[in-house]
Parts: structure tokens; C-alpha cells; sequence
């Protein structure tokens, strides 16, 4: 990746980084010469991220939790004297299911990590980018976020609330020079997909490859996208090339065109 103009030294905090895209963001930070902090609530991938992510600063929080969640930035503001940034990737797939048969549990847990999290973290971190001078918030939302998906009504509505929080952040913050974009990623590659495309094969009864299939049949490009495509455009818009895109929903999608 190319060095992007103004990240070599930023302070970043990712969520949900232990694994999947976050540790992808994590790593292309840390690459790019970011001070990087990560947390996840997976205790035993937490460990792991932390033996690989060199000098990144790694907590087990998980971002549900509005203690964990002030701890965790209370700790970045002593390790690293500030924040430049916020990468809100933390987020739960939800169950794949009717909604009917969607318990109000499931539910919960999907909102109290996708949505309310993402608030949690901005509440805690504001005050930090404005000490900074100003800053970027990233929150990872998905394509379903624009589309719906039938059988997961409780990841699409929280995807469709990280919009809705993107853009009045954007407006409330861009006075404190705070630029606030959503990432709306497509089908990208690695497990978490590997296993919503299982997961809706199942509840429709066809095979892993058939519903593999019908899920790109629907993006132009027909392909997925890597972690890296979302860790890319997460560090342009932490960058100083990113200084005024604010208020945007960003997919990253080869251009899904529905669901």
C-alpha cells in the first residue's frame, strides 16, 4: 500500500480488530506508521492479535459495555496522550432467521453491539479528537445497510442505524473539524461470510456453492472483496486525502445491486 499523506504518527483506535477486517485495519495502520489501539471482546484472539500486532496497544473490551468501553479509552488516552481517529468495526452477524422466530434476546445483542456500541465508542472518544484538534470517525455499516437482506432483520436494521448515526454525527462534529464517514462493505472473502452464506443455505435448503453463487450473481463485478479493499479506504479516510469527505456512505462492494 502507498504511504497516504499525514497517517505516519496518527493514533487510531480500531474495534473489533482480533480478527477479520479489524485486524486487516489494524495491520494496514500499524504498516502505514499509525499508533494503533484494538480491542475485541474474544479474549483468546485478543492474545493472538497481540503477538502479531507488534507494538499495538490490545484490550479485551467488549463494546456493549459502556465501563469496558470507558476503560478502553481511558487507556488509550494514558498510552498514547490523545486520539486522532476511531475505527468502529466491532459488530455481530445476528441470526439468520425468519423474524418471527428472531427471539428478543438475538435481537438485543446485534443492536447493543452494532448500533449502540459504535455510540458508546464516539461518546467516549469525542472529546479526545476535538483535544486533538479535530479527527475521523470510520463506522464499518455493510451493503445491507442500503438494500435489507431478507432473513437477517436484525444486522440490517443496525447496519441501516450506523447510516442514520454517520450522517447526524457528521453534521453535529463537523464544526470540531470531526469528519464522520460510514464503510458499507459488499461480500467480502474470509469466515464471517463463509458462514452467513452457510447459514442462509441452510434456512432456504440449498448447498453452500449454490447460495455462494446466488450471492454474486447479484454484484456486478462478480467477485467478493477482500479485508484489504475495506482497509484501504478506512486509511484514505483517516489520511489527510480524506480531510474533507465527511457525511458519506462508502461501498465497497464491486457494486452489489441487490440482495
Amino acid at each position: 500500500m502507498m504511504q497516504l499523506p499525514g497517517l505516519a504518527g496518527r493514533r487510531v483506535a480500531v474495534t473489533g480488530a482480533a480478527t477479520g477486517i479489524g485486524y486487516d485495519i489494524a495491520k494496514t495502520l500499524l504498516d502505514a506508521g499509525c499508533r494503533v489501539a484494538v480491542c475485541d471482546v474474544d479474549a483468546a484472539a485478543v492474545e493472538e492479535a497481540s503477538a502479531n500486532l507488534g507494538n499495538a496497544l490490545v484490550s479485551v473490551a467488549d463494546v456493549a459495555d459502556e465501563e469496558e468501553v470507558s476503560r478502553f479509552f481511558g487507556e488509550v488516552s494514558e498510552e498514547f496522550g490523545g486520539l486522532d481517529a476511531l475505527v468502529n468495526n466491532a459488530g455481530i452477524a445476528g441470526p439468520t432467521s425468519a423474524v418471527e422466530f428472531v427471539s428478543a434476546e438475538e435481537w438485543q445483542r446485534c443492536v447493543d453491539v452494532g448500533l449502540t456500541g459504535q455510540f458508546l465508542c464516539v461518546r467516549s472518544c469525542v472529546e479526545l479528537l476535538r483535544d486533538a484538534g479535530g479527527g475521523a470517525i470510520v463506522n464499518m455499516s455493510s451493503v445491507v445497510g442500503k438494500l435489507g437482506l431478507a432473513l437477517r432483520a436484525p444486522y440490517s436494521a443496525v447496519k441501516f442505524g450506523v447510516i442514520g448515526l454517520t450522517q447526524c454525527l457528521a453534521k453535529e462534529l463537523g464544526p470540531s473539524n470531526i469528519r464522520v464517514n460510514a464503510i458499507l462493505p459488499g461480500v467480502v472473502r474470509g469466515r464471517r461470510i463463509q458462514q452467513v452464506i452457510d447459514a442462509r443455505a441452510e434456512a432456504i435448503g440449498v448447498s453452500s456453492q449454490e447460495m455462494e453463487k446466488t450471492f454474486l450473481s447479484a454484484v456486478s463485478m462478480r467477485r467478493m472483496v477482500e479485508a484489504s479493499d475495506i482497509s484501504a479506504m478506512s486509511a484514505f479516510l483517516i489520511s489527510d486525502l480524506g480531510r474533507h469527505v465527511s457525511g458519506q456512505s462508502i461501498a465497497v462492494d464491486a457494486n452489489v445491486e441487490t440482495i
